[in-house]
């Protein structure tokens, strides 16, 4: 960083700017719906009597969360006729929103037990919805903020998102235990409603994009654009590197992810020993985890911040290799919870403030929507084939091998490095108003 650039902000101004609650609030909005198309639906439907095969096709509908980059375009530059007064940002997201709560509505009163396949319909449809919503949401977080608070951004984003999943998650099952399926997803729907607030209330990013005249004009600038425009600042084997490298960032969190239950199940813990440390405790210390990924950034930067937290995130593996060692120790089990969650938090915060500092801001929606896709693919891909690695070498090589998983990225890091420069860029994006000015101004 040159001596004349814009100093970084402090601790306390990067994570007291008002954009900092509005992300913390459009955090909830987009954990919400995760589970309740996910692992919450799941359990409704085996309560209803739906066959595991059905269970388990149905459980295809998160591939909307893999896929969002597909129609990211569209989020970039169509204008929705109705709502366009909002703004692009904020006209998107109370779209989505609507069509959630309306789709959670309609679960709640069709129920899995009542008409499967129009149940499944909608299903689709509020997957879509929770999708598009995080493709707004990202769009939104990296255009209503410099660089430099990034970090600081993605953690409160985490804070919303992780008591989201505490909501929709552990609570929706307590309640479900207490109540019928149908008025859970009705509550659920109104915790739904309540975000739309909060969208009518935040302010909408200064983005000053050029409006396509012709259908083929927003083609070639909403679809083309932005691939062209990442070649054109990453020419050749420096782009596909990039990409590599973004596949890579979570590769030996994600190998783990898969394999993590059955371990605590053959390691001897109860499903109510599961649910409180790694659901609820956990969720905690990856929200302590996010808040610490986020001053990292802001005091290190993106680019030696996300170097620490891929250190941290495949070393935090090698805890399980001592639980392994002495299986159905509780307060061992608390302690690599506390670990692995934490360092996972700090991995998750440092790889958004970094591939947000990778975006251009013409195209943030598609460009971060591709990026974040790509974090989740290789790991995916891989993760489907963890069982047969556990079953061939146990599970303390596995965590050993999932540990060294993060060399590939740890070489690219350094190769990239000498030729992406993000601090200098996210340093050159900073504005040095005050947060009440600079929300003033937005």
């Amino acid at each position: 960083m040159s001596a004349d650039a814009p100093r970084s902000p402090s601790l306390r101004a990067a994570f007291a700017q008002p954009a900092s609650f509005t992300l913390l609030a459009f955090g909830f909005a987009s954990g919400l719906p995760f589970l309740l198309v996910g692992g919450t639906l799941s359990a409704w439907l085996k309560e209803s009597g739906v066959a595991l095969e059905d269970i388990g096709l149905l459980s295809l509908v998160g591939l909307a969360y893999s896929l969002k980059f597909l129609w990211a375009p569209a989020v970039d530059r169509v204008r929705l006729p109705l709502l366009r007064r909002l703004g692009q940002r904020r006209s998107w997201l109370v779209a989505a929103q609507i069509v959630l709560v309306a789709a959670l509505l309609a679960m709640a009163f069709i129920t899995p037990g009542g008409h499967l396949a129009l149940f499944v319909v909608v299903t689709v449809i509020a997957a879509f919805a929770g999708a598009t919503q995080d493709v707004v949401v990202d769009a939104y977080r990296i255009e209503i903020a410099p660089a430099p608070v990034q970090g600081a951004l993605a953690a409160t984003y985490m804070l919303g998102y992780r008591l989201a999943l505490l909501v929709s998650g552990a609570l929706a099952l307590l309640l479900a235990d207490q109540m019928s399926w149908t008025r859970v997803y009705l509550a659920m729907a109104a915790f739904m409603a309540v975000t739309l607030l909060a969208t009518l209330l935040a302010p909408e990013p200064a983005r000053g994009e050029r409006q396509p005249t012709s259908w083929r004009a927003l083609l070639s600038d909403g679809v083309v654009g932005p691939f062209r425009d990442f070649f054109a600042r990453y020419a050749g084997w420096l782009g596909v590197a990039l990409l590599l490298f973004v596949g890579l960032i979570k590769v030996p969190d994600q190998l783990l992810g898969v394999m993590a239950i059955p371990f605590y199940l053959d390691s001897g813990f109860s499903k109510t020993e599961i649910a409180a440390v790694s659901k609820v405790f956990g969720v905690w210390m990856g929200i302590a985890g996010a808040f610490l990924g986020g001053a990292a950034v802001v005091r290190l930067g993106v680019t030696r911040a996300l170097l620490m937290a891929i250190v941290i995130g495949a070393a935090s593996n090698l805890l399980f290799v001592l639980l392994a060692r002495f299986p159905g120790d509780l307060s061992l089990f608390t302690l690599v919870i506390a670990g692995e969650n934490a360092a996972g938090g700090f991995l998750g915060a440092a790889a958004v403030a970094w591939l947000s500092a990778l975006v251009d801001r013409r195209y943030t929606a598609t460009q971060y929507a591709l990026f974040s896709s790509l974090v989740s693919l290789p790991g995916k891909l891989l993760g489907g084939f963890s069982g047969f690695m556990v079953t061939a070498t146990g599970y303390v090589t596995f965590f050993i091998l999932s540990t060294l998983a993060l060399v590939p990225a740890l070489l690219l890091w350094r190769w990239l490095r000498a030729r992406v420069d993000l601090d200098a860029a996210s340093a050159a994006d900073a504005v040095p108003a005050p947060p009440s000015e600079s929300s003033r101004a937005s």
